[in-house]
């Protein structure tokens, strides 16, 4: 017997590399399946999201600009952090979602295979997505794909891990800036994801992560006019219709997942160069020929 009282860990956010509390000072407690308080997050607020797009704004020249082999090489460091922390988030997930024995590890396997997927693709999606056009002339003609700049993820309630990785990954492997919502309902997997990025070499700013309500920040996502695509999954209808009727005014691109839990694990469908796309622009180019 001990008279010791455990400290429960209150789970920050990740704005430009750094782990604050939520300015509104509000958390969220998570429960374990058995009803158990087994922490606390931070319940972002609309001004937390306006800093995370500030700082992800910042961020976004330096790493549009850096190598496609410094992103894969990045991407990779995060999957061997996940891989590090592997038991951990198989424990998590097992503890606070509805999963069958197994399925936690199954999960955090897959997004751990999910990054490295995307990590491959990193130097290699430019010439999927671009071409040499054929010209009337002395001319070369190149169509090569750019980074869009600002992207917002929001990620479905499951699966949790999984579902976040996936969205994420092709996003910052183009060389956008995001800012990313983790689940509503399970919110540690993405809370604790926070800290393998910290510890995963990438840059402040680069990947900001927010935990809180989905409903109550949505339209702020939708309405912000320096968010400049948005990659979203396990939306419902109305919550789809706001995304893009907010988006309207200010002409962001949304890009929507509706899959049913399994499909996450599809990687032929998941891991396809396509899921890069709607996150570049296609940037053409003159050059003279030799005669």
């Amino acid at each position: 017997m001990t008279d010791r009282l455990e400290v429960t860990k209150t789970y920050k956010l990740l704005i430009d590399g750094k782990f604050p509390r939520s300015e509104s000072g509000r958390t969220t407690p998570v429960l374990s399946n058995t009803g158990d308080v087994i922490g606390h997050v931070s319940r972002a607020s609309r001004k937390d999201l306006r800093e995370a797009v500030e700082a992800a704004r910042r961020a976004h020249p330096a790493w549009a600009s850096s190598t496609a082999y410094l992103r894969g090489q990045i991407l990779y460091r995060m999957a061997e952090m996940l891989e590090g922390k592997k038991a951990e988030f198989a424990a998590l997930i097992g503890a606070t979602s509805p999963t069958s024995p197994g399925d936690p590890t199954r999960e955090v396997e897959a997004a751990i295979d999910r990054l490295v997927g995307f990590a491959g693709w990193a130097d290699k999606y430019a010439q999927v997505l671009g071409c040499n056009n054929p010209v009337a002339g002395p001319y070369y003609n190149f169509t090569v794909p750019e980074p869009t700049g600002v992207v917002a993820v929001i990620a479905p309630d499951e699966p949790s891990l999984l579902g976040f990785v996936s969205l994420i990954a092709p996003v910052v492997c183009s060389g956008n800036a995001v800012i990313a919502l983790g689940s509503t309902a399970f919110p540690l997997a993405s809370a604790v994801f926070a800290e393998v990025c910290a510890t995963g070499d990438v840059p402040s700013g680069v990947l900001n992560i927010l935990t809180g309500v989905r409903s109550e920040l949505l339209a702020f996502f939708a309405s912000h006019r320096d968010i400049d695509a948005v990659h979203a999954g396990g939306l419902s209808l109305p919550e789809n219709a706001l995304l893009r009727a907010g988006s309207a005014e200010n002409l962001k691109r949304v890009t929507t997942r509706e899959m049913t839990r399994d499909a996450w694990f599809d990687c032929e469908l998941c891991l396809s160069p396509w899921w890069i796309e709607p996150f570049v622009e296609m940037k053409t180019m003159w050059h003279p020929a030799a005669s």
